[in-house]
């Protein structure tokens, strides 16, 4: 297939996919979605989901959900007798209070007073999807490709030795102490050493006590693990690399536009394994502005 084919293709595969999530949504407010169930039915990982999800619909998923259901909640305002604890309820809110702090935050106006014809009729949406009385959508906008400099790479099988962190990404910094001071002390840190990050899971979706991160360095085949160290092997095989300028916190819109804009032009799609990251530089000596972190996308075969 001619590569302009192959990319209209991939485009039109993964918004085929993505429609089908969004009219499952629709039709689901009432009840929970699990990411694994919304990534089954949309064809992909669970690794990958949640990411093409934000690049591709301009916002997390979970936030998605809650744009959704306040925008239920305005139209049953509008247009039914009901009390406004009860649609606060309906919408996932447990008291009238927060229903009423985000129902402002998002309408520019409290319950009440949108009931009386004040404030906006919807909340503002990148992708053009609103509200549909469960119909759900039948196409959506994704935004234009920024500029991005992404390599397709080769690697071998990678081994590395790794401590688990479980809990918010941004509280993982006494793992990788704990895995520092160990292999420093025992002569495991020389120059062709590597830090690598594998984020399992989502923060939006996932409770900030269950996330999953693995802190991982790259060993030679004689290591042997101890001091509660374990070691896994990074599969090797095609990989589409993109590297990140700036703190890590903002990784997330890297991932978002690798992911959501450029994946689905590219006339590539992912396989069933996690990305990992790279990271260039030391956090303790570099400014996070100047901070670098290649990710690392694998790839099914073309």
């Amino acid at each position: 297939m001619p590569n302009g084919d192959r990319q209209r293709a991939t485009l039109r595969f993964y918004k085929e996919r993505m429609l089908v999530v969004l009219a499952y949504i629709q039709q689901q407010l009432d009840e929970p979605l699990e990411l694994a169930d919304l990534a089954r039915r949309g064809g992909l990982s669970p690794y990958h989901f949640h990411r093409v999800f934000r690049g591709m619909v301009g916002e997390p998923l979970m936030a998605h959900v809650r744009r959704l259901r306040l925008e239920r909640a305005a139209h049953r305002l509008r247009h039914t007798p009901r009390r406004v604890i009860e649609i606060a309820l309906e919408a996932g809110y447990d008291s009238h209070e927060a229903f009423t702090r985000a129902f402002r935050q998002a309408l520019g106006v409290a319950p009440t007073a949108y009931r009386r014809g004040l404030g906006a009729t919807l909340v503002p949406a990148r992708s053009g999807i609103h509200f549909d009385h469960g119909r759900g959508p039948h196409d959506f906008r994704t935004a234009t490709p920024r500029a991005m400099q992404v390599t397709i790479e080769t690697l071998p099988p990678t081994r590395v030795a790794y401590l688990r962190h479980v809990g918010p990404y941004s509280a993982c910094g006494p793992t990788w102490d704990r895995l520092g001071a160990w292999l420093g002390k025992e002569g495991y840190l020389g120059p062709g050493c590597r830090m690598l990050g594998i984020c399992h899971d989502d923060p939006d979706s996932t409770p900030p006590e269950r996330i999953r991160y693995d802190a991982c360095v790259t060993v030679d085949a004689d290591f042997v693990p101890q001091g509660g160290l374990r070691v896994q092997v990074i599969a090797g095989g095609e990989y589409a690399r993109a590297t990140h300028r700036g703190a890590y916190h903002r990784l997330g819109k890297t991932y978002a536009a690798l992911m959501g804009r450029w994946l689905p032009r590219s006339g590539r799609r992912l396989r069933d394994q996690p990305c990992f990251e790279v990271y260039l530089n030391d956090p303790g000596s570099t400014a996070p502005a100047d901070l670098l972190t290649d990710i690392y996308l694998p790839l099914a075969p073309p």
